[in-house]
């Protein structure tokens, strides 16, 4: 990968942290039903922290040191809300109709990246973010007798995760991949630790070994992800983040028997239409 140019390792670091992400949402779709959404969503943030405490030790008062203490904490914030939304989420719709709605945020990142991080946003990128929000109502299709309130978990998910990746990009050129990483897990395992001991459920083996899982997954994801924004810029990797909808749609099928209705896969493609065009004309005019 090092032979690579920074934009094609970007790319391929990006596609790699998605494929983690939606690894890392099966898992804890599978998780939840046995142990409740605050313990699997323990596990994804208590996991990584310890998994980077003791990869880290050794370095540990370096890694604490942050130019941007209340960054790193809004980050930690963002992406717990992020994975709080959608873990409920998928626990009530399907995986691949969440992931649909939570595509969404590629067209915000580009939104946002143009009004806090100075990246250019025209026309088309404003035309795309329209017709994104199009796909995702048909996918919701509010007022229908299909449509659930719970699909308005991803949707906030998606708002949550846009932040999360616009602040990761604003501090991931100055702080120390590790530290980020840390500063990610910290806020949400300690507040997790918290509420999950009233709600506590004694883990099986399976449960164990889907616990085991998150905590891998939900690591690399992170690792990979903040490596990927410290490379390339948010507005040309956001587009990448529509492979997640293919991996998605593979593993609800083939864990969960969950094949996507004809209007999940139309938003999906407009959603991804929108993206891919704001990206295509922006990068290739």
């Amino acid at each position: 990968m090092n032979q690579l140019s920074p934009t094609a390792r970007a790319i391929l670091l990006m596609i790699a942290a998605i494929l983690c992400f939606t690894l890392m949402d099966a898992t804890a779709k599978a998780l939840a039903p046995r142990v409740g959404v605050v313990q699997a969503l323990w596990t994804r943030y208590a996991g990584q922290a310890l998994v980077v405490f003791v990869l880290v030790a050794r370095r540990m008062p370096a890694v604490l040191h942050t130019r941007y203490p209340l960054l790193q904490l809004l980050r930690s914030v963002f992406l717990m809300g992020a994975t709080w939304c959608f873990f409920i989420g998928i626990s009530n719709i399907s995986l691949a109709e969440a992931t649909a709605i939570m595509n969404v945020n590629p067209v915000l990142i580009t939104l946002g990246a143009a009004l806090f991080l100075g990246e250019r946003l025209g026309p088309r990128r404003v035309i795309g973010i329209a017709i994104s929000l199009i796909g995702a109502l048909i996918v919701i299709r509010p007022g229908s007798d299909v449509f659930s309130p719970f699909a308005i978990y991803p949707l906030t998910a998606a708002v949550f995760y846009t932040a999360y990746t616009l602040t990761t990009r604003f501090v991931g050129k100055d702080e120390d991949i590790w530290t980020s990483m840390l500063y990610t897990a910290l806020f949400g395992a300690v507040v997790l630790s918290i509420l999950v001991v009233p709600q506590w459920t004694m883990p099986d083996a399976t449960s164990l070994g889907l616990m085991a899982l998150i905590t891998l997954f939900g690591t690399l994801s992170q690792l990979l992800l903040i490596r990927a924004l410290s490379e390339g810029e948010a507005s040309l990797l956001a587009p990448f983040a529509y492979t997640g909808l293919i991996f998605a749609t593979i593993w609800g099928m083939l864990i969960f028997g969950e094949y996507p209705d004809i209007w999940t896969l139309i938003g999906a493609l407009v959603i991804a239409g929108a993206g891919t065009y704001v990206w295509h004309r922006e990068t290739f005019r």
